[in-house]
């Protein structure tokens, strides 16, 4: 047995939960399982179906800065657990087990750089954390950073994910809504672009507000994007939803989007957006 142990412990080999998280990964929509390298050189989309998975800020920043260069801004300072909110876990429990998952203060960062050359400020909605969920931090976080693009003279750039406002944080989380509405205006008073990249999944209060404010409004394929569920929608009309009643597809086709652009081009695409709508205060 001695003989056994000792051959057993030199044979290398890789756990079943190492394999599955590191050299895998299954697509969410056509279940397909992939490389997990394969997926990320082309950029977290599935090769057999064009799924866009979810991806975070350093990867966002990662895919659109030039020369994989931009400044961080710093995080907003905000009171932690105001209702001392507690369901099967307290909600700074919850906050720590995000941070450490994520590495992140919150559900949202900001980040300025130069895309072709062009200054952007950029704010990322980081799904991973608690859903990306709107509380206090994702308000003023929102508003810093479109404040930084105001005193820069570029354009705010925001790709949203989150299943909608944080309930651990009640009302609060739901006046965060006109807060970053009123910072949009900013951003307009100031001739500045305001430009929304909706991304896997949108929905709730973040779709009913500043999600759907951007001067040109885009999403990434296959995306969904929904303020409440289809279950509930159909209850209250009594009527059968379309397939893709809540897919970026069905929302370019009646008018709520602007284009759809794959990851791969969306570089490209926003430095001529940026290009068009900004052109004198890139020249400045």
């Amino acid at each position: 047995m001695n003989w056994f142990n000792n051959v057993r412990n030199r044979i290398p080999f890789i756990s079943k939960r190492s394999t599955e998280d590191t050299l895998w990964h299954k697509c969410r929509d056509c279940n397909q399982m992939v490389f997990t390298k394969e997926y990320e050189e082309n950029l977290s989309v599935c090769p057999e179906c064009g799924f866009h998975g979810r991806i975070g800020p350093s990867a966002r920043f990662l895919q659109l800065f030039d020369d994989m260069s931009w400044e961080e801004l710093p995080a907003p300072k905000v009171k932690e657990d105001p209702l001392k909110f507690r369901d099967q876990k307290k909600y700074v429990d919850r906050l720590k087990a995000a941070r450490s998952a994520t590495g992140e203060s919150d559900a949202f960062v900001n980040a300025r750089g130069q895309i072709k050359g062009q200054d952007a400020v950029i704010g990322v909605q980081d799904f991973a954390f608690m859903g990306g969920s709107m509380g206090l931090a994702v308000g003023e976080t929102f508003v810093r950073g479109a404040r930084a693009a105001i005193e820069a003279q570029c354009p705010y750039i925001v790709f949203t994910a989150s299943g909608g406002a944080r309930m651990q944080e009640g009302g609060l989380s739901l006046m965060q809504m006109p807060k970053m509405t009123v910072a949009v205006e900013e951003l307009r008073e100031a001739g500045l672009p305001y430009i929304v990249v909706l991304t896997d999944p949108t929905s709730g209060g973040v779709m009913a507000s500043y999600a759907m404010l951007g001067d040109i409004q885009i999403s990434e394929p296959k995306a969904l994007l929904a303020f409440t569920g289809r279950r509930v929608i159909e209850n209250t009309i009594r009527e059968k939803l379309p397939d893709n009643f809540q897919s970026a597809e069905y929302l370019l086709e009646h008018g709520m989007l602007d284009m759809i652009v794959e990851r791969s081009a969306l570089r490209d695409t926003l430095a001529q957006l940026i290009a068009f709508l900004a052109p004198s205060k890139q020249a400045a």
